[in-house]
């Protein structure tokens, strides 16, 4: 076990140093959201409902409706000032009668471990506490929050059970409450003898979660039977590694070339590339094939227009010849034809 918290016991002069243990765990089988198509994980984000943006943690803040719509907010520093006790002390109270505190209180519960050469006043307030057959009422600050509790004997530990405020208990309030009922003396008899016939010990260990038992079946069987869905991950895609030594001599080339120095040249001509250059390389001949590519288009397809253009032109050129010819055509008629006598 994990100790939560450390503290010390404190009454009457006697401090006795602790750690606080959870002394319960809950045995509930546990689900995700999954989507039933591929057993990914549903994921649900902080939106905030007015601007629809999403929100981290450090952006949220407590806030307390006080109806019509209207919010108060509090910050940290608001709750800075409030008089929780910042002691790592468990305070007694009081000892009462164990019998006297009403389970209905009763919250959460933790063991409690001496600590360090506490040893000693922690056995003794134990064995005080069985002896007298009391409980101490203690008040304890815990996750930001006091608490009543009581300090009891179980097992040779000392149990902290938190409790719940008495304006936390509901007032029951059922109508049947109001009715008059009255209870025949045979069936109250039955009843009792009912009772009587079923009386015994408490042993918890008798008791199990059938419901839980039967799900842990269902769930191993489906293992067995590998009935089981393993979601695909997304891999990210890894970055690039990138050489200390070639980075760092990119960068100098990249210094000079801009104070126009020429780059230092290896003799065997070139030198080896970096990922950087590598990467500028691979993007200035992108950018060349790119630019070729329209150039290519647009030669080709002037070619395409020009030799469209040619059959046109000798059209034109043929119906003008023809045009040209046609007045000598006449002239020359006119010539043949004989002249009428007069």
């Amino acid at each position: 076990m994990r100790a939560i918290w450390k503290g010390a016991v404190s009454f009457g002069l006697v401090s006795i140093g602790v750690k606080l243990y959870s002394a319960t765990e809950e045995k509930d089988i546990r689900f995700h959201q999954v989507h039933r198509e591929d057993g990914g994980r549903i994921r649900y984000k902080r939106t905030c409902s007015v601007c629809g943006e999403e929100v981290t943690y450090d952006d949220i803040a407590k806030g307390y409706d006080i109806g019509g719509g209207e919010m108060v907010i509090l910050t940290d520093e608001d709750f800075a000032d409030l008089p929780l006790t910042s002691s790592r002390a468990i305070d007694v109270l009081e000892f009462v009668p164990a019998e006297q505190v009403d389970p209905i209180l009763y919250n959460k519960a933790y063991f409690l471990e001496p600590e360090g050469a506490a040893t000693k006043p922690y056995v003794l307030l134990r064995d005080a506490l069985i002896d007298s057959e009391r409980v101490a009422i203690v008040k304890v600050a815990l996750r930001q929050r006091e608490q009543l509790a009581t300090l009891r004997v179980r097992e040779g530990v000392l149990l902290l059970n938190t409790m719940l405020w008495p304006d936390e208990i509901r007032t029951p309030d059922f109508g049947f409450l109001d009715e008059d009922l009255k209870v025949r003396p045979p069936e109250l008899a039955m009843a009792s003898s009912l009772i009587d016939s079923m009386t015994g010990e408490f042993e918890p260990d008798v008791f199990t979660d059938d419901y839980r038992a039967a799900l842990q079946e269902v769930i191993d069987a489906k293992v067995e039977g590998r009935e089981v869905v393993q979601p695909e991950e997304v891999e990210e895609a890894p970055a690039a590694a990138v050489d200390l030594m070639a980075a760092l001599k990119a960068s100098v080339e990249r210094a000079k070339a801009a104070r126009g120095e020429q780059p230092a040249r290896s003799s065997g001509g070139g030198g080896e590339p970096t990922p950087i250059s590598s990467a500028r390389s691979a993007q200035k001949a992108a950018e060349k094939k790119a630019a070729k590519a329209p150039a290519k288009k647009t030669a080709a397809k002037k070619t395409a227009e020009k030799k469209a253009a040619e059959p046109a032109k000798k059209t034109a050129a043929k119906k003008t010849a023809a045009k040209k010819a046609e007045p000598a055509k006449k002239t020359a008629a006119r010539k043949t034809a004989p002249r009428k006598s007069a």
